[in-house]
């Protein structure tokens, strides 16, 4: 199936400047060509979407190998893309379109998160003589900092999440399970125009929401009961991430208590993401306001993570986090209290690191109450 295409009122992204960017950061972990496996990483590069194929990045060109099943879009998508990319289409494995250049290059790169045991072992009959390095996080690293392409396609999918979420927030008040409400918002995403969902919808209400990723069940939400929701939409392969409490009808005090402390540490860390800055701050500044009332302990995962083409990427916002900001880079803040058989809270957004200091993307309310 081809991808569906991106609406003309987003801004063109910069495909066809990837290759050299990733071949810089190929050579610099020590890598004279690079195998890309990762299907994600091969739409990064080449703008393909379809579920096999495998680029062969070398110093002088950039080759994109996938099946019959694909012939039509795969020119299809390339031509659009801007990639400066050879297309090769075979069924079967494209050892002889690959090694004449393996063998040349010397010292190939294979993705380590993405190549199995077995794959190794045959990439290393395939090239023989050519000396196989395991590259770690080479095209991860150039993907955390997004073009103004990659941002219009994250907004774009954070304003229909938005327009969802407004929706299908009455219905927390009419009895419903939380299966069906998250139906209703996955539902709402696609009728605004998203490709999908950007990952499994989490609707979970009283003691549920005690468990942060805990999955819709035919529990019917009661009346004043903390419902954590955790939503998202994808729009041309970009994500948006973003959670909100909500409670129908005013909720016991000590859980509006949680949840205040909650939104509060959220607003801090989101006042953190500034270009120049530590990402560890961002993590410390949700923490200590946690603390500060007593429920640092049951904060219990990291403060956030990149967003883009996947919707868990780099940088990870968390306290051992070495690295500082940089402007494009599109991260999570989510803050989260969760009580065991009592309530849970957790407040997100997405956040880009722009000009001038954070930029959500996600706008929706945060305000508790379901009128």
């Amino acid at each position: 199936m081809t991808a569906p295409a991106a609406s003309p009122d987003l801004a063109p992204m910069d495909v066809g400047g990837r290759a050299s960017r990733v071949r810089a950061a190929a050579a610099a972990a020590g890598c004279n060509a690079l195998v890309v496996t990762n299907l994600v990483n091969v739409r990064y590069l080449t703008g393909f979407t379809g579920s096999a194929g495998l680029a062969w990045l070398g110093p002088d060109e950039l080759v994109l190998v996938t099946d019959r099943r694909y012939a039509e879009q795969v020119h299809s998508e390339i031509g659009c893309s801007g990639a400066d990319v050879r297309i090769e289409i075979t069924n079967d494995e494209p050892r002889e379109l690959l090694v004449a250049a393996a063998v040349a290059a010397g010292r190939i790169g294979l993705e380590a998160a993405a190549v199995s045991w077995a794959d190794q072992r045959k990439y290393d009959e395939w090239f023989g003589p050519a000396e196989l390095v395991a590259a770690v996080d080479v095209v991860e690293r150039c993907r955390r900092v997004k073009d103004a392409g990659e941002i219009d396609r994250m907004a774009a999918a954070a304003a229909i999440a938005d327009d969802a979420l407004a929706a299908v927030r009455p219905m927390l008040a009419d009895g419903l399970t939380e299966k069906e409400v998250a139906l209703a918002l996955d539902t709402a995403l696609r009728r605004r125009g998203a490709d999908g969902s950007a990952f499994p919808t989490i609707v979970a209400s009283g003691p549920n929401a005690a468990l942060p990723h805990k999955r819709p069940t035919d529990r019917v939400i009661g009346a004043g009961e903390l419902v954590i929701v955790d939503m998202g939409a994808v729009v041309d392969g970009y994500r948006s991430d973003m959670t909100r409490t909500m409670a129908a009808g005013e909720p016991d005090p000590e859980a509006r208590k949680v949840f205040e402390t909650v939104r509060d540490a959220q607003r801090l860390g989101v006042e953190q993401v500034v270009a120049g800055a530590p990402i560890c701050g961002v993590d410390r500044a949700c923490r200590e306001r946690i603390g500060r009332d007593g429920w640092g302990d049951a904060f219990v995962h990291g403060t956030g993570h990149g967003v883009g083409l996947d919707i868990h990427e780099q940088p990870w916002v968390r306290a051992g986090a070495a690295e500082r900001l940089e402007i494009g880079q599109t991260i999570t803040v989510e803050p989260g209290v969760y009580l065991p058989g009592f309530c849970g809270a957790r407040v997100e957004d997405t956040v880009l690191v722009a000009e001038g200091g954070p930029r959500r993307l996600t706008r929706s309310p945060k305000s508790l109450v379901v009128a």
